[in-house]
């Protein structure tokens, strides 16, 4: 593995760069035991970096250092977020900052590999966020540049993965709370086009990548990710196959991902997950819902409740003058599941620094972040070709 000296003394970019030989006193990267004060970097300053942005300014112990975007007007509207950072239109130049032992990928999808390969060629902790790459074979290649000798800590951003809360169902519904897992169902649903506003025509395609195939999967990846990841979490295991159907049938706006995605998983001990996203009705919103044989677990965000089997029962009745069975059944009623839990970005932020702190693998990482990608594209293909794809055994690295 190429070491962070060896990365700076070469460069990633021209030799009219300056570069830097650190002192390894300071320089928290190369001690055995980083410091507990973290200087962290964010690549990407969109919705989602100004969000990570505002809540690391928030977390004892992580220093913003560094910010990089593209775009000079939204670099510089994040810069009044973290007005002590450094600047950077070139994430290349941000990760020879000397001072530099994190960085926070929040770009669009199509370039999560890159940046975070020459993240880890410079040696420093990497925080990607969902979906982890874009891709099968960028997926396969990240993987084995992270397993060849990188010793700093990788995570990927499936907050959920890190909600307390989130943590508590699977373990509960792991030891028997519901009984037999029969089936999952969950849903994101959005009443709106999902564009962001664009100051500029010229902008489009950057702001609004994730309508476009060359940067996006759209609400597979952006969305439909987190509970794929939730189901491979709960059910330890990685689907085996995948069929279903997405559409541009509402926005006629000249979009390339979907609107609306449909999507049945089939997992080795023959569980059914579902995940619908529609832009054109938001009813229910956000929704895992958790079927077994003795109770269904429905969760949101940051709530949940169970809803234990009603007691189902054959009665002898007449019915329009004819003797027979009819069905009586007392439902179940929906009991609150109470428990202390953070917000789950705040609590994976606070999670990454507590795994680069204490040398320990994240609860989403790269092995997770890996499954759920290519997850993520089985979906994408089945959709695309109206066929059913299956987990290619190569996979399993």
């Amino acid at each position: 593995m190429k070491s962070r000296r060896s990365f700076i003394k070469k460069g990633i970019l021209s030799t009219s760069i300056p570069l830097f030989v650190p002192n390894t006193e300071l320089f928290s990267v190369f001690k055995n035991t980083p410091s507990d004060k973290l200087n962290i970097g964010v690549i990407g300053t969109g919705s989602r970096g100004q969000g990570l942005i505002s809540i690391i300014n928030k977390i004892k112990g992580m220093n913003l250092i560094a910010i990089c975007d593209t775009l000079p007007f939204r670099l510089n509207a994040s810069s009044l977020l973290a007005p002590k950072a450094k600047l950077y239109s070139n994430y290349k130049k941000m990760l020879l900052n000397q001072d530099l032992d994190a960085i926070i990928i929040s770009t669009p999808l199509n370039t999560h590999a890159s940046i975070a390969s020459d993240a880890i060629d410079a040696s420093v902790h990497v925080y990607c966020e969902k979906t982890m790459v874009k891709g099968y074979k960028d997926t396969l290649g990240l993987i084995k540049k992270v397993k060849n000798g990188y010793n700093k800590i990788f995570q990927t951003g499936h907050q959920y993965h890190s909600s307390r809360l989130y943590s508590h169902i699977v373990d509960i519904i792991q030891a028997g709370e519901i009984g037999q897992v029969i089936a999952i169902e969950s849903q994101w649903n959005r009443n709106g086009n999902w564009r962001r506003p664009v100051p500029n025509p010229k902008f489009e395609r950057q702001i609004n990548w994730r309508m476009y195939r060359e940067y996006s999967y759209g609400l597979t990846a952006e969305l439909s990710s987190h509970q794929i990841d939730f189901c491979n979490w709960l059910l330890k295991a990685n689907p085996i196959k995948v069929t279903g159907f997405g559409g541009i049938d509402y926005w006629k706006d000249g979009r390339e991902t979907y609107d609306n995605t449909h999507l049945i998983y089939t997992y080795p001990n023959g569980v059914k997950a579902s995940f619908t996203c529609l832009t054109s009705n938001a009813k229910d919103d956000y929704q895992i819902k958790v079927m077994g044989d003795k109770a269904t677990i429905i969760i949101n965000t940051n709530k949940a409740w169970i809803y234990p089997e009603g007691k189902y029962d054959k009665v002898m009745g007449d019915v329009d003058g004819v003797t027979g069975a009819t069905e009586s059944w007392t439902e179940g009623k929906g009991n609150s599941i109470d428990f202390e839990h953070k917000e789950p970005t705040r609590q994976a932020l606070e999670d990454f620094r507590e795994s680069i702190i204490n040398n320990t693998n994240p609860k989403s990482n790269i092995n997770s972040g890996a499954d759920v990608s290519f997850a993520v594209d089985m979906g994408i293909r089945a959709m695309d070709l109206s066929e059913v794809v299956s987990w290619d055994p190569k996979y399993n690295v």
